[in-house]
């Protein structure tokens, strides 16, 4: 289990999307069409997106366990995503990226 010091350091570093940019994001028909909605009508990412939101409007000192935990399952998310490497062409556009861009990591900044 890591520490929350360890879990901010790294959510730093891999939510790389200001709170206006990834709103602006959630907005679109791109992010809403992306990832897996296991039955519902919001996909995981975009349900965690929002989450992120909500995370970013507050001070480290008010963070919950709910949302520590939820940082950490976005630092994991981002970086196994990004393993992957995505698509060899047009990664601007691809799922890849958008599905990355929901759980607030920018993978082209």
């Amino acid at each position: 289990m890591k520490s929350h010091d360890e879990i901010w350091s790294e959510w730093q570093d891999l939510v790389n999307m200001a709170p206006s940019e990834l709103r602006k994001w959630l907005d679109t028909d791109n992010s809403k069409a992306v990832g897996d909605t296991h039955g519902e009508g919001e996909s995981t990412g975009h349900k965690s997106g929002q989450h992120i939101l909500a995370i970013k409007d507050k001070k480290k000192a008010d963070l919950d366990d709910d949302d520590w935990s939820h940082m950490a399952k976005v630092v994991g998310y981002i970086k196994r995503h990004k393993a992957q490497g995505g698509p060899q062409d047009d990664k601007e556009h691809s799922k890849w990226r958008y599905s990355l861009m929901n759980w607030g990591h920018d993978p082209l900044e």
